[in-house]
């Protein structure tokens, strides 16, 4: 019940590089020992077992040891929940026709008034299948019950395909409680269901359709990492109690729509850098039998860019889970290597050249969050949000630059300083702390202003009393000088005595 800890925290590190360690202890002993060796060893994730330190990594499956099995009973039934969907489909095809699957329940929240699913049973029936396609919350334990009952003693239940699932993105640090039960509801509650209703049935086959959201983290997916590592824990659990189980944690499926279907060019690129390949429906289906084949609690069903995971190794910025999957080369750099060197850079140049070299920087990681080929497009007075930056771009935006120049960004920067002019101006001022930075003009300073204002909804700007306070300054703007609310000339007064009001009257950001 502990294990979405796993995955929930694996999201955060992803969110916040180099910043948490994950350690899972048992017994009533402090492993004080064993945390510290964690902390000198540079390694994000332990396990701590009987005294014994354990540390994950990926390794290749290989082949079977032996040839293809039966694991489906053709006289039997197989229940796939979330049947209806694009992937459970998938797999309902290729149960009946490579597998010999003659009996189906596919389950899903709408049943036949699910797009497609008519013609999806009829399909199915043309192979040879008898197809029951069932209305049913599979989260809800009443109505799941009912249906396990229903299958018919004459064909009874012998496999379970566990494809149902949602999501509901949000980085770790804004989801609310409803999102998380959004998410972990129809993963692991209807895993649990399933599970507690046929462990006493005679299966030959209990899949969970996992992701390698669970075992890497997701960044903006700590809840749906949290529920797929569930998923593989009640695999281990099921496999421990001699049952039937694995677990596939997959890769992106490329050609099924269902919950992949809402990414955007950004949310691709993002996946394709993590050196992760979208898998055709073929391969897909392939790794689904080589899963069953392998015969182990947990696999991984990922098609990888092994060119990418040696660009990431070669910056340093490869997970540590996957290191044993290609060679690590030695960095030539660390962080604060990285932070002297663009300080040095930036000192020896004339002051105007400075914020020009920022702001090419920006620009180009800008380009690389939202899947632009180049920076020709991304302009440098353009609030973020309006160039479609949401909460997980801006924290991969955030990731980037501090990676970049070796400086530890808070998750808010994209937020605080909200077009490139205005992001390169603030490495600026962090990268060369001690000179101090010739002032913005009143122009450039109202700009950033608009644009932080016009970033907000209207809800965001009611709660902050932001309309009221805009409208008090304005008013004290037109009073004459020496008027008792601020004593202040605006016709003679320096950029810092107007800079000094405004913070007065607003508060910094």
């Amino acid at each position: 019940m502990q294990a979405p800890v796993w995955g929930l925290v694996r999201s955060a590190q992803m969110e916040n590089p180099d910043r948490l360690a994950l350690a899972d202890v048992d017994g009533e002993r402090p492993p004080f020992r064993e945390l510290a060796l964690l902390a000198a060893s540079g390694e994000s994730q332990m396990a701590v077992r009987l005294g014994a330190v354990h540390i994950p990594r990926l390794v290749e499956a290989g082949e079977a040891e032996s040839g293809p099995e039966p694991f489906f009973d053709p006289e039997g039934t197989v229940l796939v929940t979330g049947g209806t969907g694009a992937l459970g489909a998938e797999i309902a095809r290729h149960l009946v026709s490579v597998h010999g699957v003659r009996h189906l329940v596919l389950a899903g929240r709408r049943g036949l008034e699910t797009p497609g699913a008519p013609e999806l049973r009829a399909e199915l029936g043309e192979l040879g299948a008898e197809v029951s396609v069932q209305a049913c919350d599979v989260a809800d334990r009443e109505g799941l019950t009912a249906l396990v009952e229903s299958v018919p003693g004459d064909r009874p239940l012998r496999g379970v395909v566990h494809a149902a699932g949602a999501l509901d993105d949000a980085t770790v640090a804004a989801l609310s409680g409803e999102q998380v039960d959004r998410v972990l509801r129809p993963k692991a509650d209807a895993a649990w269901h399933l599970h507690e209703l046929t462990r006493d049935l005679d299966l030959s086959a209990f899949v969970l359709f996992s992701s390698v959201a669970g075992i890497l983290g997701g960044a903006g997916q700590g809840n749906y990492a949290a529920a797929n590592a569930f998923l593989d824990a009640l695999a281990q659990h099921r496999r421990a109690r001699g049952l039937a189980a694995v677990s596939v944690a997959w890769g992106l499926w490329s050609d099924t729509g269902g919950m992949a279907g809402g990414l955007n060019t950004a949310d691709l690129a993002r996946v394709r850098r993590t050196g992760i390949r979208p898998l055709a429906s073929d391969e897909g289906v392939a790794l689904f039998d080589a899963a069953l084949a392998a015969r182990r609690a947990q696999v991984v069903a990922a098609r990888l860019d092994r060119s990418a995971l040696r660009a990431q190794a070669g910056s340093g910025a490869l997970p540590l889970l996957m290191r044993g999957l290609v060679r690590i080369p030695v960095r030539q750099a660390v962080d604060t290597e990285e932070s002297s060197t663009w300080t040095q850079r930036l000192a020896a140049m004339p002051e105007p050249e400075r914020v020009e070299v920022l702001i090419d920087l920006v620009r180009s990681h800008v380009a690389g969050v939202l899947g632009h080929a180049d920076t020709a497009s991304i302009a440098v007075d353009r609030a973020f949000q309006e160039s479609g930056f949401d909460s997980l771009t801006a924290v991969e935006l955030r990731n980037r630059l501090g990676a970049a120049v070796g400086l530890r960004l808070p998750a808010t920067v994209v937020f605080d300083y909200p077009t490139v002019t205005d992001l390169a101006h603030h490495l600026r001022s962090e990268l060369l702390a001690d000179e101090a930075e010739p002032a913005v003009p009143l122009a450039a300073e109202l700009d950033r202003l608009e644009a932080a204002v016009s970033a907000l909804a209207p809800a965001d700007l009611e709660r902050a009393g932001a309309v009221e306070r805009l409208q008090a300054l304005l008013r004290k703007c037109g009073e004459p000088q020496g008027a008792a609310t601020g004593e202040l000339d605006l016709e003679s007064a320096t950029h810092d005595e107007v800079f000094a009001l405004i913070d007065d009257e607003l508060g910094k950001a």
